[in-house]
C-alpha cells in the first residue's frame, strides 16, 4: 500500500507509492501529442467507460457524454486510508489518505484543451469547481488542487485529454511557506500580496499578456523558468471554488488565448498547469488569493539549482510577454 513518509530533517513529505508503475500508457517516449484517432485501448474513449474507476459526475451532450470525472484508478492516494501518523523508529509515516480524480475533458482521442470552443473549456472549469467544492467537504482534507500534464516531458501517460484534482490532508511545506509569508505582508502592510503584486504587474505593463474584465495573464517579474506565465483573478479571492460564473467565463477566454500562444512560439511544448488556491477553512482570508500557473518544460533545472533553489531562467520574462503577446 502507499504511503506518506516524512524527511526527518526537512520535514517534507513524500508518496512511496509501487503501484503507480502500472498505470496505462500510449504515450511514446517521442511523443505524438495530437493524434485524434481514438484508440480501442484508451480507457477515456467512448465505449471504454467500464476500463475507468468510479464515474463521480457527468455533464451530457444529448444523450452522450461531454465530460466525465473518474476516481483515478492507479492513484496513489484513496480516502478509505487513515490519517493517522505513527512512528516507524524516529521516522514519521502515514497511509496515503486523500483523493483523486481524473476529468476527462472530452471524448475525442488527442484533442488538445486550446483547441475546444471556449465553451467546452467553461465545462472543465465548472467541473473543477464541483468536484473541489465536494472534496472540500471530506474529513480531514487540508488542500485540494487542479492540475493538468500535457506531453510526455510534463508526465502524462495518456494522450486523451484530461486533467486531475488530488487533495491530500497535508499542506507540504512548499506550499505553506508562501502562505505564512503572505500572511506577514498582510499583517505588515495590511493587504494581500498577491494583489499588490497584480497591481505593480499591471502598472508596469511590460510583462502581461493578455487581460479582460475579470482576469490577467503575464509572465512574473522573478519567473523561474523561460515562458512561465500565470494568471490571476482581479478581485480578490482566497479559494478557487468561489470563482462566479462570469468569472469562469473570462478565465476559459484567457486560458484558451494564452495556451494558443504557448503553443504558436513553442511548437507544442509539454506543460504542466496548476490552480493554485487556499487551503480548506482558510477560504475567506485577506491575505491569499487564487491563482493559475503554467509552466512549459523547455528547461531542465541543473546542479545549480537544485543545489541552491535559485533559479536560472535564460529568458527575460519581459521578452517571453513580448513574444507571446506577438504570438496572435
Amino acid at each position: 500500500m502507499s504511503e506518506f513518509r516524512q524527511n526527518f530533517a526537512t520535514k517534507e513529505w513524500v508518496i512511496i507509492a509501487p503501484g503507480r508503475s502500472s498505470r496505462p500508457s500510449d504515450m511514446r517516449e517521442s511523443g505524438i501529442q495530437n493524434s485524434n484517432l481514438a484508440s480501442n485501448r484508451c480507457p477515456f474513449c467512448p465505449g471504454n467507460e467500464s476500463e475507468t474507476g468510479e464515474e463521480l459526475l457527468r455533464y451530457a451532450d444529448g444523450d452522450a457524454w461531454a465530460l466525465r470525472v473518474v476516481r483515478n484508478r492507479f492513484s496513489a492516494l484513496d480516502d478509505t486510508h487513515s490519517v493517522h501518523r505513527r512512528q516507524r523508529g524516529r521516522f514519521l509515516v502515514s497511509d496515503s489518505y486523500g483523493a483523486a480524480e481524473v476529468i476527462v475533458e472530452s471524448p475525442v482521442h488527442g484533442e488538445a484543451l486550446h483547441e475546444m470552443p471556449v465553451e467546452r473549456i467553461e465545462r472543465v472549469l465548472r467541473a473543477y469547481r464541483e468536484r473541489a467544492l465536494a472534496i472540500a467537504a471530506m474529513q480531514n482534507i487540508a488542500i485540494v488542487m487542479a492540475f493538468r500534464n500535457h506531453g510526455p516531458v510534463a508526465g502524462t501517460s495518456l494522450i486523451h485529454p484530461h486533467s486531475q484534482i488530488i487533495a491530500s490532508p497535508i499542506i507540504p511545506p512548499h506550499i505553506r511557506d508562501p502562505f505564512q509569508k503572505a500572511a506577514l505582508h498582510y499583517d505588515s502592510y495590511g493587504s494581500c500580496v498577491y494583489c499588490d503584486m497584480v497591481e505593480e504587474e499591471m502598472l508596469q505593463a511590460e510583462r502581461i499578456v493578455e487581460a479582460n474584465e475579470d482576469m490577467v495573464a503575464f509572465c512574473p517579474f522573478a519567473s523561474r523558468t523561460p515562458y512561465e506565465l500565470r494568471i490571476y483573478p482581479l478581485r480578490h479571492c482566497a479559494t478557487f471554488v468561489w470563482i462566479t460564473d462570469d468569472e469562469i467565463r473570462s478565465f476559459a477566454v484567457l486560458l484558451r488565448a494564452t495556451i494558443r500562444r504557448i503553443m504558436a512560439v513553442l511548437g507544442n511544448p509539454s506543460y504542466n498547469y496548476i490552480i493554485r488556491s487556499a487551503p480548506i477553512g482558510d477560504e475567506d482570508v485577506r491575505y491569499l488569493h487564487w491563482y493559475f500557473v503554467l509552466i512549459p518544460k523547455v528547461s531542465t533545472p541543473a546542479g545549480f539549482e537544485i543545489g541552491s533553489g535559485i533559479y536560472i531562467n535564460s529568458t527575460a520574462p519581459e521578452d517571453c510577454a513580448a513574444r507571446l503577446r506577438d504570438a496572435l
